[in-house]
């Protein structure tokens, strides 16, 4: 009898988890749906104006770092919303009134993120996540950042829909260019967005790309250090 009750209740327990991810499946399938409803109204309304809309709605974002150690309030308070764009009219109205990289101080972070992406290790489309890291002579780091930016905005690199954003990093000796992405276990696509960014920048053989995931920042509070692939 107990035996009876006991597989009863195994299989009503299993009976709600199975109910619970099918709702949890069909929640996220009504957010898809409801932020390409949105995409989609936008790109007409873009359209019907006359203008030339993207595929996504990006954010540049700025930071200027301040001496100390790195807390998630204290970076948080630093990042500053410059401007959105979503059409291509828009994005050359902002990219031609940002500074030039040459210009900007040290230590300073220039960040270009999809709409709803925050730079940040913790954002809930980051934390799982990591990044590609290239490092650059302050000479030509801006076009190389140009070059990415161009390549990020056109939708023009592998796996896009799995890119967060791009961050250009001004440092005493360096610039250092990361392109960030969503999903760091997914090993395919993480080489992919590898040899498309060297293609679209068309990297120099003797450039070392590196990865990290972002778990790992957050483990050693750092960026650029313990690095982990090579590439």
């Amino acid at each position: 009898m107990e035996i009876t009750e006991k597989k009863e209740a195994e299989i009503n327990n299993s009976s709600k988890d199975s109910n619970n991810n099918n709702n949890n499946s069909e929640f996220a399938d009504s957010d898809n749906n409801s932020i390409n409803k949105e995409v989609e109204e936008r790109q007409a309304r873009e359209l019907k104006a006359g203008l030339h809309p993207l595929k996504h709605k990006y954010v540049f974002w700025y930071t200027r770092r301040t001496p100390g150690v790195r807390t998630q309030t204290a970076y948080e308070d630093n990042i500053k919303k410059i401007v959105d764009f979503s059409t291509v009219e828009g994005f050359w109205v902002c990219y031609c009134h940002l500074a030039r990289p040459s210009t900007l101080p040290s230590p300073t972070d220039l960040h270009l993120f999809k709409e709803g992406i925050r730079p940040l290790w913790e954002d809930s489309a980051n934390c799982n996540g990591g990044k590609w890291i290239i490092r650059f002579k302050k000479v030509v780091s801006g076009r190389f950042w140009e070059d990415l930016v161009l390549a990020l905005v056109g939708d023009q690199l592998d796996y896009g829909d799995n890119i967060c954003g791009a961050v250009l990093s001004i440092r005493f000796n360096e610039d250092i260019l990361s392109v960030w992405n969503r999903n760091a276990s997914d090993h395919q696509a993480v080489m992919a967005l590898r040899d498309s960014i060297k293609r679209h920048l068309k990297l120099p053989h003797s450039y070392v790309m590196e990865y990290k995931p972002h778990d790992a920042s957050l483990r050693d509070n750092s960026s650029y250090r313990n690095t982990w692939l090579r590439g």
